[in-house]
């Protein structure tokens, strides 16, 4: 038994340092089927195998060998509560703090939170049993539907993919697994949040989604970490799969501290005539990677991607969008937002792909990106790859600085200039904050004003 001292949270098992006998202890503790150590083992020699990503943000101070790869949180008898009564006190009020239970009782269906690097609390809807729905952390998933996961684990998010793809799947531990069976349409969302609380903390959760034929869903993730003077790492994965006729939308938002490095690699492959829908913002940390991508495979498939990231005080966001056209008739919508203030930088890459077989594929990018001081720094990079002479794509992008007549305005009605400025910064980012939940849209809102607080002059 351990304590973290930093957050007076008792931990059963505490792994620090990256090593052979680290990822041994994760899956032991998970109760992991053999194949999957063995998959574990093989990541973690091609992660010392590939070198560091040369165009992503300066990311050489980060140590390795002193992060805890997997913190396992002392919470009673029952491997994760399923009443908010059974959860310790001293994690529930981390909670309580973010509004979580408030907002899973005015709306969301399900709830799944994860503390570190375990599930602490689970709730599901029971009419959404009844029609063999399956929410669950991914670690139990495996054990309970051995098949059904390895038939999905791993394969549109190779280990080879990049260093740091490597190193999430040589330490993943829990997070969601979700099957909609086919037919199925949710009309409420599925929640999903975890807190990375500890210490010189990693966190390494994954994420797999299975929508089968004709089936709707749609799912949210959001996610925090406290600020130390110690950097802590974040190796997100998600992998999605939408088949044909079925209808995805994936939201995320994210507020990690700004000592935070948030490498996140997120892949959906799409069937005939199926929808998919990347809905994610960012707000902290002190470097992002967050590449997500979806794979049009078939004829009429389609994905839609809005985006918006916000670069404050010495922050670096580099973020992507990545699509691409297999088959016939395809279409894609990339929209991204980006605001850069206090010395902010935000690089917004976007890479279309479209291959022999995708005659009249279409595909519409806009990028705008607002700059409130002379310090920040905003940069798009974009690259098209088209081998079809039949593909349709178009790209807009435009930056600039907040409107002052529109500042003096507001202002002439009374509104002081930091609040107007704040006013006029949501509106911005208005059409994607639209896709979220109502409380959503008004935390990051107000998260906004929060950022721009002595910000304005």
């Amino acid at each position: 038994m351990e304590l973290d001292k930093a957050n007076s949270v008792e931990y059963e098992l505490y792994i620090k340092g990256l090593s052979e006998d680290a990822v041994r202890a994760i899956s032991r503790d998970l109760n992991e089927p053999e194949w999957m150590l063995e998959k574990r083992l093989e990541s973690l020699k091609i992660f010392y195998s590939l070198e560091m990503p040369h165009y992503w943000p300066h990311i050489s101070d980060l140590d390795f060998d002193n992060i805890v790869y997997y913190a396992k949180p002392k919470i009673g008898s029952k491997t994760y509560a399923n009443d908010w009564n059974d959860v310790p006190e001293e994690i529930k009020s981390t909670f309580l703090k973010l509004w979580i239970p408030e907002s899973e009782a005015k709306y969301l269906a399900w709830a799944w939170w994860q503390f570190d690097s375990t599930a602490i609390y689970h709730k599901i809807k029971e009419v959404w049993k009844e029609q063999w729905i399956i929410f669950e952390d991914l670690s139990h998933a495996l054990n309970e539907y051995p098949d059904l996961v390895k038939e999905h684990f791993m394969h549109i998010v190779p280990p080879t993919d990049h260093k740091f793809a490597a190193l999430h799947w040589a330490v993943w531990s829990w997070w969601s697994f979700v099957y909609i069976p086919k037919w199925v349409k949710l009309t409420q969302p599925l929640q999903a949040y975890f807190r990375m609380n500890t210490f010189l903390g990693g966190q390494f959760e994954h994420t797999i989604i299975i929508l089968e034929d004709e089936s709707e869903a749609q799912y949210i993730e959001g996610c925090s970490a406290p600020k130390y003077n110690q950097l802590s790492l974040h190796a997100w994965c998600v992998e999605i799969y939408v088949w044909k006729n079925a209808k995805m939308r994936y939201s995320s938002v994210e507020n990690r501290s700004t000592n935070t490095y948030n490498l996140n690699t997120k892949r959906a492959v799409v069937d005939d005539n199926w929808i998919m829908e990347w809905v994610w913002w960012n707000l902290g940390s002190w470097a992002t990677m967050l590449y997500p991508c979806s794979i049009l495979k078939w004829d009429w498939s389609k994905s839609d991607n809005l985006s918006v990231v916000m670069a404050s005080t010495w922050q670096d966001q580099d973020v992507w969008a990545k699509v691409i056209h297999l088959w016939k008739n395809t279409s894609s919508n990339i929209v991204s937002k980006s605001i850069s203030l206090n010395w902010g930088i935000n690089t917004y890459r976007w890479i279309v792909k479209v291959w022999k077989n995708a005659e009249n594929a279409v595909c519409a990018v806009n990028c705008d990106a607002l700059i409130l001081d002379e310090k920040s720094v905003s940069k798009t990079i974009p690259l098209i790859d088209c081998e079809n002479a039949s593909a349709l794509i178009s790209h807009e992008a435009s930056a600039g600085k907040v409107d002052e007549n529109q500042v003096f305005y507001l202002m002439s009605k009374g509104i002081p200039r930091e609040k107007a400025m704040s006013l006029l910064v949501n509106w911005f980012v208005s059409s994607v904050i639209r896709q979220l939940p109502l409380e959503y849209a008004w935390e990051l809102n107000r998260l906004i004003e929060l950022e721009m607080e002595g910000s304005v002059w």
